[in-house]
């Protein structure tokens, strides 16, 4: 069945184009930095929040108009991969992600759940072939069943823990048999409420077995993918164990897992937590953790998580300036885990939101490449931090130097000669470099 009859396959047509139905910026065939832009940004479609969001909030009920939803059960899981399918194909997105209740309605229990997951699995897979289209990464969904209302792997109730681990034995051999090339560990709710009647130090143990658990069943089964932990501080819970970046690199150091895991930076998680984008992605770079992003951003106006798509050009090029330096995303991608407002809700607005994303993104990375090519950043943070390439500060970098040397260099100043750190000239610099990217087409 076709599922978007009035939409033709999305082609690059250039800024002038004044088709709604047209990249005007993203050309996957565009060599950028020696790479096309098809082949180094990895676009991903979200399989939740494209075929399965109904457009509900905390003040109203669901909006979305998709032709899929005149189904149920098992039947509305089947309709959902078709029209994903032609999603990807019309959209010219090579990667997409799951959860696994996205894809499969749960049984009435976890045998009947996975049984219709294999139903679904082997109907996706032959769609994966016939249409060459990739799994990003899938994951288990341990948050949204009343059974994990105080977590999972991080729950008070050991059954729940047992739950969500067959939930991921299960998501892992998915993962293997769809040639995932990322597993990825969200924890919805594994944090807590209050401490007042938390066994912290408990529940990251726990979650810590439950990872290394991971690891070892990836290996029993020859599953050779990415794991990656998506950081965000609340929502659901009041604080969450994966907070950001830096709080989850220290927890994969103190339990062993950092050469295991790498980070899967949400935009919108990042702001969150009181960080630009870039921030958590300039951690994980320069910790060598850097392996997936979930492209899409959030509302300065709400202070929650608002998973809109990806329009600001100032954002996505200080991102894909980050993801440049560290050589691209290797196994990791640009997952669109945004959605429609809920009041775009026709169909047709699937297609419109990805466009801009994907388009955004384009921008970004031509912007940031011309940045990387014209050692713009690179060489404002060279000529800042010059002290430290000699005398003194050489030997700090050098660690040939002590207090008692220390001292006796500050005996020997009357005063420090600052620079000025000429922030609003970068940032005019880099709106310089935006305007320009595109006059020139």
């Amino acid at each position: 069945m076709i599922y978007f009859s009035n939409i033709n396959k999305i082609n690059y047509e250039g800024p002038s184009s004044t088709n709604p139905f047209a990249f005007k910026f993203y050309n996957p065939e565009e060599v950028i930095g020696g790479k096309s832009m098809e082949e180094f940004l990895r676009y991903g479609v979200a399989y939740w929040h494209t075929f399965t969001m109904d457009g509900s909030d905390p003040f109203g009920a669901g909006t979305m108009v998709r032709p899929w939803d005149k189904y149920s059960d098992m039947d509305l899981a089947k309709a959902r991969v078709e029209a994903a399918f032609e999603f990807f194909e019309k959209i010219n997105a090579p990667y997409f992600c799951f959860h696994d209740i996205d894809i499969a309605p749960e049984g009435n229990n976890l045998k009947e759940t996975n049984e219709n997951l294999d139903t679904i699995v082997s109907m996706i897979k032959e769609y994966m072939k016939d249409s060459g289209k990739k799994l990003l990464w899938n994951t288990a969904n341990n948050f949204t069943h009343p059974r994990f209302i105080h977590g999972a792997a991080s729950s008070n109730h050991a059954d729940a823990f047992a739950y969500a681990a067959a939930k991921v034995k299960k998501g892992l051999e998915i993962g293997k048999e769809l040639g995932a090339e990322n597993y990825v560990f969200w924890g919805g709710r594994e944090g807590y409420e209050t401490l007042l009647n938390t066994d912290m130090k408990l529940e990251l143990d726990n979650l810590a077995r439950f990872y290394h658990m991971a690891v070892d069943y990836a290996k029993e089964i020859g599953f050779d993918a990415q794991f990656l932990i998506e950081p965000k501080p609340k929502e659901p819970t009041t604080h969450q164990y994966d907070f950001d970046v830096a709080t989850g690199y220290a927890f994969l150091q103190n339990y062993d897992l950092q050469d295991h895991f790498k980070f899967n930076i949400e935009a919108n998680h990042a702001t969150l937590a009181g960080h630009t984008f870039e921030h958590e992605l300039r951690y994980a770079r320069i910790h060598d953790m850097l392996g997936s992003v979930d492209a899409n951003q959030g509302d300065p106006l709400l202070g929650w998580d608002t998973d809109e798509f990806p329009t600001d050009l100032y954002s996505t090029t200080l991102a894909m300036y980050e993801i440049i330096k560290n050589g691209g995303l290797g196994r990791g991608g640009l997952n669109f885990d945004a959605k429609v407002r809920r009041g775009s809700f026709e169909a047709d607005d699937l297609f419109h939101a990805h466009i801009a994303g994907m388009d955004a993104f384009a921008v970004g990375f031509k912007v940031a490449q011309k940045l990387v090519d014209d050692n713009v950043l690179d060489g404002i943070v060279d000529d800042r931090y010059k002290t430290y390439t000699d005398g003194i500060g050489l030997d700090i970098v050098n660690g040939q130097t002590d207090f008692h040397k220390l001292e006796k260099h500050a005996y020997g100043l009357s005063e420090i000669n600052h620079q000025s750190g000429r922030l609003e000239s970068i940032k005019a610099t880099i709106n310089q470099y935006l305007l320009q990217a595109y006059a020139e087409k």
